[in-house]
């Protein structure tokens, strides 16, 4: 019975569960920031490349 009692009172299983959870939610957290600064970059880059992609300066 003392067995038993032990088992229901062990809570090392939830402590591993929530420190999983904690480690998802900041893997979500920096991809997002990822594919946002991705995004801002392709812009940055577009102006650049369409900035010297265009007519040649005269001379």
């Amino acid at each position: 019975m003392s067995a038993v009692k032990r088992f229901l009172a062990d809570e090392t299983g939830a402590t591993a569960i929530e420190y999983g959870l904690i480690a998802a939610g900041i893997a979500l957290g920096i991809i997002a920031a990822v594919k946002n600064t991705g995004t801002a970059l392709t812009g940055v880059f577009t102006s650049v490349n369409t900035k010297l992609s265009g007519p040649a300066p005269a001379p």
